[in-house]
């Protein structure tokens, strides 16, 4: 069984980085959508597909 983790519990400079990276996450997923559109590679739709994901994780406090 897995445990959940206590937010509390979680290091202190953890905790900043997740708040960081919550912050670029949005701006980078828009970019990558325009670069996606214009120049469409395979790449580039797996990295916006994970920019999505890690967005929605986020915002639904899966992470």
């Amino acid at each position: 069984m897995r445990r959940k983790i206590n937010p509390y519990n979680v290091q202190n400079w953890l905790r900043q980085m997740k708040d960081i990276s919550i912050q670029f996450v949005i701006p980078l997923s828009i970019f990558q959508g325009i670069r996606t559109i214009l120049f469409p590679t395979t790449f580039d739709v797996f990295l916006l597909a994970a920019l999505i994901l890690l967005a929605l994780a986020f915002q639904l406090e899966w992470l």
